[in-house]
């Protein structure tokens, strides 16, 4: 680990301190039972691969394309599910925080607010998810570059509040794809943040006339595995038990029973990069 607030948030669990760190979990809140089937299995290779594990969901969607997609089950119900999973499996957890008033609320039920890609140079925002005094997770923009993410994370530390994680998530190319350059993983560790890869929205394919956005899932270990050799402190993975009936972002989310023969293989490859 890079940081002590990371092993603060770890202290619960058993890893290996050469690890590489795993946020996963469903895309949104679908319900406890779905959730919880996911945070068990999660949860149960993560002990078993000695990884630090976050479980992550968000309480509701506020940026989807279409006006008819599911956007969650309520903020309340979300955010006590989240709470609830975290607290059943011993884990920590992280959500999504999209206003200065959202985050007030989130930081009664989780441990680490994330500000979402298209929202991380909202200045307002990331002050506010600062003063809770809770770990802050930057997605960078898909129209920035690495190294301008210092600025985000500036905001957050000189607000008093030294936790701050950079996540790298693709760059736009063109209207309906990403692609990844991993230069960015280097360029953002130089601010001294952990660096995490979003190896699942790095694959989307947005902007798609049917209102829906599409992904690559073939490539999710193609993403991870080139993260963890290019030096990626953690992984961020949107996984499912049946991603085709996944209630946001099916198309490009890992399905949880590829997850551990995954992990397996990216243990291996931090051992041998290290």
């Amino acid at each position: 680990m890079q940081a002590n607030f990371l092993e603060n948030l770890f202290t619960n669990q058993q890893y290996s301190s050469n690890n590489f760190f795993l946020i996963a979990g469903p895309c949104v809140v679908e319900g406890e039972e779905i959730v919880f089937e996911i945070a068990e299995k999660v949860s149960t290779v993560c002990k078993q691969l000695e990884i630090p594990y976050i479980f992550k969901a968000s309480y509701k969607k506020a940026n989807r394309t279409s006006l008819n997609s599911f956007t969650g089950l309520g903020d309340e119900l979300g955010l006590e599910l989240i709470k609830k999973t975290g607290e059943k499996f011993n884990v920590p957890t992280i959500t999504d925080v999209h206003t200065a008033e959202e985050c007030t609320i989130a930081a009664k039920y989780v441990d680490v607010l994330q500000i979402p890609a298209f929202l991380c140079r909202q200045t307002d925002l990331l002050l506010a998810a600062a003063a809770t005094g809770k770990i802050v997770n930057i997605k960078k923009g898909q129209f920035l570059s690495g190294p301008s993410m210092k600025f985000a994370a500036d905001k957050i530390i000189h607000a008093g509040n030294d936790q701050v994680m950079l996540t790298e998530r693709g760059t736009t190319f063109g209207y309906q794809d990403l692609v990844v350059d991993y230069r960015n993983i280097t360029w953002m560790k130089d601010t001294g943040c952990p660096v995490v890869m979003d190896v699942t929205h790095s694959l989307q394919q947005p902007n798609q006339t049917s209102g829906i956005t599409g992904g690559n899932p073939q490539l999710i270990s193609t993403i991870a595995k080139a993260a963890i050799a290019t030096g990626a402190d953690g992984l961020f993975i949107e996984t499912h038990p049946n991603p085709a009936q996944a209630k946001s972002d099916g198309a490009n989310m890992l399905s949880l029973e590829l997850l551990e023969d995954l992990l397996k293989q990216l243990v291996k490859i931090r051992q041998a990069v290290i």
